[in-house]
């Protein structure tokens, strides 16, 4: 059995497509951290070193070292696949 490769969601509570990327990961079953970049500055911090221009790009999904910001569904399919 292949080892689950760690996932990250980078986001607030208050974001709905956050709240949808949460959904969608665990209607796949998928074990993932979740990071809340209000709550935490670390978290935020963590989140602007992954952008070029430093913003809060959220929600941003980290699986190794791929990374989707905001992605759809057929993204997230596509993107769990490889």
């Amino acid at each position: 059995m292949k080892r689950q490769t760690e996932i990250k969601l980078y986001g607030t509570e208050r974001c709905h497509k956050t709240k949808y990327d949460q959904v969608f990961l665990e209607a796949q079953k998928l074990k993932y951290t979740f990071f809340d970049v209000e709550k935490n500055e670390d978290f935020a911090e963590d989140l602007r070193n992954l952008y070029s221009n430093r913003k809060l790009n959220f929600p941003t999904l980290v699986i190794g070292n791929k990374k989707l910001r905001n992605p759809t569904d057929k993204d997230l399919n596509k993107w769990l696949e490889n």
